[in-house]
C-alpha cells in the first residue's frame, strides 16, 4: 500500500484534531440510491471521441459541501494537482457550513455566470441543486458530482468512492467479526436527508438479513447531523438507552471520530466495538489506544483527482457520460463509466493497527 503524501501544515493538523470541525465522508449514491423518481441520466451531448486531444486552459470549479473542511480540502487538493498537471485552471468555491444547501445553489449559479468549462460538485441534497445544475449544463458546462450525488439527469457523471453495495456490506462485515456475530448494534449516521448515508444504511439492513447475522439485532439509527458535539451526545445517548450495546457503525468521519472520543473516555472502551468510515489521521490515536479495531475509507485525494480528470475528459469531448465509455485518468489508469453515469473509484481500504501508519490523510 502506498503512503498518501498529503501531510497538512501544523494549522491544518490542528483543525483536523478539533472535535468541533465538521469533517464529512459522503458519497456512493447512484440513481437507485437517490430514489425511484430520479429519472434518467443526463442525455450526453454529441458523440464521444476517445482520441480527441485534451483541451488546455480549461477552468474547472470545485464546489464541496464545506470549504475549509479537512476532508474536502484533501479531496479538492487532489483535483487541483491533477488540473495543474493537465494544464488547466482550478478554482474552489463553497459554503462554510456543511448543511448550507441554499448556499450551494448560489455557488452553482456563480460558477455558471463565470462561464467555467466544468464543475465538480459534492451535493448536499439529491434534488435541491438540480435546477441550477441543469441551467449550467444548458450553458454547455460539464457537471461532475463527487462524494455525494444529485439526481442522474442533473449531471454528466458521478464519481463514487466505491459502490454503495460495497460500503454498506463491508461495514456490517467488519463489525460482525469484531462482536463475534452476536449482540445488539446501532448506527450513528449524519443527517436524515443524506442520500449516501441512507443508501448505505439500507444496504446494511439488507446484509443483516443473511442468516449468518441471525444473532445480531440493529436496534436504532441515530443522527448526529455531521456535527461533532451532536454526534458525541448521540453516542452517549445510545449507550444510555442500550447499555448492552455491542457495537456501533458510523458511516461518517465526523460521527466515527466523535463516537471514538466518547468511548475512549468511558467504561465502554474496548467493550463496545466501533467501525465505519474515518480518516487515518483522525482515528490513529483511537486505534492505538484500543478503542477501535478497524475501520475503512477511500483516499479522498484520489477521489478529487478522478473528479478533475473526468471533468476534463468531458470538456474535451473524450467522453459524454454514457454507460460503457472508457477513458484514461492519467496515472490512475483507465475507468469505464457505469450505469447512470456512475464511475467507481474502487474498493475502500480497511485500516487497523498493522497498516494505519502507512497513511497520512
Amino acid at each position: 500500500m502506498r503512503r498518501a503524501s498529503i501531510r497538512r501544515t501544523g494549522a491544518a493538523l490542528a483543525a483536523v484534531t478539533s472535535l468541533a470541525l465538521a469533517l464529512t465522508a459522503c458519497g456512493g449514491t447512484t440513481k437507485n440510491d437517490v430514489g425511484k423518481d430520479s429519472g434518467a441520466a443526463a442525455a450526453p451531448a454529441g458523440k464521444a471521441d476517445p482520441n480527441a486531444a485534451t483541451k488546455k486552459g480549461l477552468t474547472v470549479g470545485f464546489l464541496p459541501k464545506q470549504v475549509n473542511n479537512p476532508y474536502f480540502t484533501t479531496a479538492d487538493d487532489g483535483g487541483r494537482k491533477a488540473l495543474e498537471e493537465l494544464g488547466e485552471k482550478y478554482k474552489e468555491v463553497g459554503p462554510s457550513s456543511a448543511t448550507d444547501t441554499s448556499g450551494q445553489v448560489s455557488y452553482v449559479n456563480t460558477l455558471t455566470q463565470q462561464q467555467v468549462d466544468a464543475m465538480a460538485v459534492s451535493a448536499q441534497d439529491p434534488g435541491a441543486l438540480c435546477t441550477a445544475l441543469k441551467q449550467a449544463m444548458s450553458n454547455k458546462i460539464k457537471v461532475v458530482t463527487y462524494d455525494s450525488d444529485t439526481r442522474p439527469e442533473c449531471r454528466n457523471a458521478f464519481i463514487s468512492q466505491a459502490s454503495a453495495d460495497d460500503l454498506g456490506r463491508t461495514e456490517v462485515q467488519l463489525l460482525a467479526r469484531q462482536i463475534g456475530y452476536k449482540g445488539r448494534i446501532a448506527v450513528l449516521s449524519a443527517a436524515q436527508t443524506a442520500t449516501n448515508q441512507n443508501a448505505w444504511i439500507d444496504i446494511m439492513k439488507e446484509e443483516l438479513k443473511d442468516p449468518k447475522y441471525k444473532d445480531i439485532e440493529l436496534v436504532k439509527t441515530a443522527y448526529g447531523n455531521d456535527d461533532a458535539q451532536a454526534s458525541f451526545q448521540q453516542t452517549q445517548g445510545l449507550l444510555q438507552e442500550y447499555p448492552d450495546l455491542k457495537g456501533i457503525i458510523s458511516p461518517t468521519t465526523v460521527g466515527i471520530k466523535a463516537a471514538a472520543q466518547y468511548l475512549s473516555g468511558s467504561k465502554y472502551k474496548g467493550k463496545v466495538k466501533l467501525t465505519g468510515l474515518g480518516t487515518p489521521d483522525d482515528m490513529r490515536k483511537y486505534v492505538k489506544n484500543g478503542t477501535v479495531e478497524a475501520f475503512e475509507l477511500w483516499d479522498p485525494a484520489k477521489l478529487g483527482e478522478l473528479a478533475a480528470r473526468t471533468a476534463v475528459a468531458l470538456a474535451s469531448g473524450q467522453i459524454t457520460g454514457k454507460e460503457g465509455e472508457t477513458f484514461k485518468a492519467g496515472g490512475m489508469g483507465s475507468y469505464t463509466i457505469g450505469k447512470d453515469g456512475v464511475i467507481n473509484l474502487g474498493k475502500p481500504t480497511v485500516f487497523d493497527a498493522k497498516n494505519i501508519d502507512q497513511y497520512d490523510f
